[in-house]
């Protein structure tokens, strides 16, 4: 009998063995494709000699000191070298343990900033539905995940959510996809507005939407227009990359592609590429200087954060990235991966929609294609392709709730930047099996 208190209890996991590759093996010497990278954690798959080399370099000098006592030499490179690369204004790193604490530090930092520049009314959080930020109370308040934030709901701080930009679903006949943009970007500020210019404190979004919707990108011109509002207003712009940033879209940081700089920015998952536990948040120079010059103390914190071995990690993982150019192959992949997902599905009966960004790729899985109508909720399509995908060796990400937290179903896809054309071959091709395995 096992003591592990698992995600589900009903739920029998094979136990994994080991990882080569592009691909984990059970015990039982099953091989499975991992084409989510867990979730969207692994991009450099599962047996980099650098990164484990970096771990056990750190590990023969010292695995961990307190940051109330040390800073360390891996911590303050990992914080140069993310700043080096980092949207022009970040200077600042704080780092972590993971997406959920990253995004918790944000939202502390941005209520600190407003209580030493004197504006302690500002405490409101604005976010999107249909988003994902988290699962401590502070970020699940902030997401727009219904289906996780309801059975909490008495425990949470008080958020409000605009519409999220999700042009398959949002853009109306007749309007460009501009228009589309700026007319959600546009709710922002009504809802700036509704509550009270002196009242919110930031908003918050993925650049491209993850797990609650699937690899769902922006228009072109709406992050623009959120920005602009941000700036008016004297709102702080929080972006969320934990899943889509470190390289999964094609740049290191998502925002790069929408030529947006937020004040203050998140990441994890790939930034330790699964090897180790970590996260950051990175903040603007004004914000770090109110603290600073102020009361001199950012008031939080947790044990582990600034862990010499997890930033150790995440050094050799960015050096990977950038120095060795593993980025670089992640545009002309995730180009053909997405080739491939519409070679085999474009025209398929229950695919509404293929979508994504770099090797970040979601498709929306519907009961009639011309309406867009989603499968009955009921059906549980989602739950039987992920049994279906993973009994033919296959991991992926398939979610319910895709559209408003209840109806739609779609599959993330997030494999590792590793990926050859072979693995590509196969991920479709597993998936095309499973696809009709549960549909028949």
């Amino acid at each position: 009998m096992s003591h592990i208190f698992p995600r589900h209890t009903k739920a029998a996991l094979p136990t994994v063995s080991h990882g080569e590759g592009v691909h984990l093996y059970d015990t039982s010497g099953k091989r499975y494709l991992d084409g989510s990278g867990g979730a969207a954690v692994s991009c450099l798959g599962h047996s980099d000699k650098a990164v484990t080399k970096a771990i056990k370099a750190q590990l023969d000098d010292v695995a961990f000191a307190h940051t109330s006592f040390f800073t360390s030499g891996p911590a303050e490179s990992l914080a140069d070298a993310l700043v080096a690369h980092a949207p022009e204004g970040l200077d600042r790193v704080y780092l972590v343990s993971g997406g959920s604490e990253a995004v918790e530090a944000a939202l502390k930092l941005a209520r600190q900033f407003f209580l030493e520049t004197g504006q302690p009314e500002r405490h409101r959080i604005i976010a999107r539905r249909q988003s994902y930020h988290g699962n401590t109370l502070g970020a699940l308040a902030t997401g727009g995940n219904m289906w996780r934030r309801t059975p909490f709901a008495p425990l949470m701080i008080e958020t409000t959510h605009i519409a999220p930009c999700y042009e398959y679903r949002g853009r109306t006949a007749g309007e460009s996809a501009w228009q589309y943009g700026q007319r959600v970007a546009d709710e922002l500020e009504a809802e700036i507005n509704r509550l009270g210019p002196e009242t919110v404190m930031a908003f918050v979004a993925e650049p491209v939407v993850g797990a609650t919707a699937g690899a769902v990108p922006p228009v072109e011109g709406y992050f623009t227009r959120v920005r602009e509002i941000c700036d008016r207003y004297g709102v702080l712009l929080i972006l969320d990359e934990v899943m889509c940033g470190m390289g999964r879209t094609g740049t290191l940081f998502a925002c790069e592609q929408d030529g947006v700089r937020p004040d203050i920015l998140t990441v994890a998952k790939g930034l330790g590429a699964g090897y180790q536990p970590i996260g950051a948040m990175l903040c603007s120079g004004e914000i770090y200087a109110a603290i600073e010059g102020g009361s001199g103390f950012f008031q939080h914190g947790h044990t582990y954060i600034g862990h010499p071995t997890a930033a150790a990690a995440a050094g050799a993982v960015l050096s990977r990235l950038v120095d060795d150019g593993l980025l670089d192959r992640v545009t002309p992949m995730g180009e053909r991966l997405d080739a491939a997902l519409r070679d085999a599905f474009g025209q398929h009966p229950h695919v509404g929609d293929i979508r994504g960004r770099g090797l970040f790729r979601g498709i929306e899985l519907v009961e009639d294609r011309r309406s867009r109508r989603p499968f009955d909720p009921g059906r549980a399509m989602h739950k039987a392709l992920k049994k279906a995908t993973f009994e033919n060796g296959l991991i992926c990400y398939p979610m319910g709730g895709t559209i408003d937290g209840q109806t739609g179903d779609h599959i993330l896809l997030a494999p590792p930047f590793i990926i050859a054309d072979t693995d590509i071959e196969e991920l479709v091709g597993k998936l095309d099996k499973s696809l009709q395995q549960v549909l028949d």
